[in-house]
């Protein structure tokens, strides 16, 4: 109970005051993604995110969540900068201050969780990239579009890039 009380009011005061919609692929200079390690297709969807991007001139960067307990012969597969682990959350799950702002720094037009499970730390984040479209995996009143469906990453990723590019 006092931890969803401070999510919710850290969210609140946190949340980007920019209004969000639908918003056609010819308007986006910057996107934002956002991975879970955890998926199989990680890295193979992390190398069709960058063709993708690339390919219509829009940078792109890429964020990871990997909350897994490494034991000690085991290393990160991710660049330390973009991965938000673990210990860059505090108590009641909200990102470390530099994650947020690095995420921040990008201004995205466009912000995407590829993430297929619901995630404060995730949530928190959508909430406070000024992007004006967000496109989530679950279902949170700060996505305008959403994904539902059982896919890994790679899967997702094409089926949002195959909606994103109906919109007109």
């Amino acid at each position: 109970m006092l931890k969803e009380f401070f999510q919710g009011r850290s969210i609140r005061k946190n949340a980007s005051k920019e209004p969000t919609g639908l918003l056609s692929l010819e308007r986006v200079k910057s996107a934002v993604v956002f991975l879970d390690v955890e998926d199989t297709s990680f890295d193979a969807c992390k190398n069709a995110i960058l063709t993708y991007f690339r390919g219509r001139g829009i940078k792109a960067d890429i964020f990871f969540f990997d909350f897994r307990r490494l034991s000690k012969d085991e290393r990160l597969i991710t660049s330390i900068t973009t991965t938000v682990l673990r210990k860059d959350l505090n108590w009641y799950g909200k990102p470390s201050r530099e994650k947020v702002q690095l995420m921040l720094s990008g201004q995205p037009d466009l912000f995407i969780s590829l993430l297929p499970m619901p995630s404060y730390a995730l949530e928190y984040m959508a909430a406070c990239s000024c992007a004006h479209f967000k496109v989530g995996r679950t279902d949170s009143p700060v996505f305008d579009l959403v994904l539902n469906a059982d896919l890994n990453e790679a899967d997702a990723f094409t089926e949002i890039t195959r909606l994103l590019e109906k919109i007109a």
